[in-house]
């Protein structure tokens, strides 16, 4: 399971099942979920399981929003290790938007002046075997302010909202300025939201198509603190009825796209 600073995470399981949590671990997922805002339940799929697992679940590619994902980091990935994340989006048909997200989190340690922002969250993100809590703050953007800082014409800095760079500056090592960060992207993703047949919740899909022509493609689903338990039993229900294998080794779609960038920067220096 790769996961930037996972809270919780289990090993060892039954062929076909994943990993389950240790007593200490369920209590640690409980108190996070009580103090969350969502929950998203996530499980990524290999590669070599895709085409049968988008045939099982009769997805339609057609259905799909295009989109385009780029991260702000050092080469060396600094944010990514103090659990930062700083992120714009460019949405088909849609305006952008940015995101500073930092994980993992204890949700009764924020500050309640920041969780009352509206545009302020508090999410557990849980996967077979692991889960972690984050904090996003989030920004609206005109699409074309956001193409232009994935073409390196504008500023990083002032593509955020002041809310934001803010949190960003609490957060964030000393003296590492926004636009000091390098442009790790952009990334192309497919995104499906579809309600498969046999499960009465709404499902996403989100393919993500790596520039060296990899791809991971991710099934999440989300729902309220309250109901994590049942709908997750009955997700795990669900797709392991479809044939869907929830033991394969996890991978994280920021962690990947973020690793990739950062051994791509090293090659070019190194080629300088």
């Amino acid at each position: 399971m790769s996961a930037t600073k996972q809270q919780g995470s289990a090993s060892g399981s039954t062929p076909g099942e994943a990993p389950a949590l240790s007593g200490e671990q369920l209590t640690e997922l409980l108190a996070l979920i009580k103090g969350a805002d969502s929950v998203e339940l996530k499980l990524s799929v290999p590669d070599g399981n895709r085409r049968s697992t988008v045939a099982a679940l009769d997805m339609d590619p057609l259905d799909g929003q295009i989109r385009q994902v780029m991260f702000f980091d050092t080469p060396d990935l600094q944010l990514n290790r103090h659990g930062i994340v700083v992120r714009a989006r460019r949405v088909q048909g849609r305006e952008g938007d940015t995101t500073v997200k930092l994980r993992p989190v204890v949700p009764d340690e924020l500050p309640s002046e920041l969780r009352a922002s509206p545009m302020f969250g508090v999410e557990v993100d849980g996967m077979p075997g692991g889960f972690v809590c984050s904090a996003s703050l989030k920004g609206k953007r005109d699409d074309a302010a956001v193409k232009a800082v994935f073409r390196g014409e504008a500023s990083i800095r002032k593509l955020l909202t002041k809310e934001q760079r803010a949190f960003y500056a609490d957060h964030a090592p000393d003296g590492l300025d926004l636009d000091a960060l390098s442009r790790l992207g952009p990334i192309n993703v497919v995104k499906l939201k579809f309600t498969p047949k046999g499960f009465d919740r709404r499902m996403v899909a989100e393919l993500w198509n790596y520039p060296d022509g990899s791809r991971l493609l991710e099934l999440s689903t989300k729902c309220l603190p309250t109901e994590t338990f049942l709908v997750s039993a009955e997700a795990r229900a669900f797709l392991a009825s479809a044939g869907i294998d929830l033991s394969a080794e996890q991978q994280t779609k920021t962690r990947t796209a973020l690793e990739f960038f950062s051994s791509e920067l090293a090659a070019a220096g190194d080629n300088t």
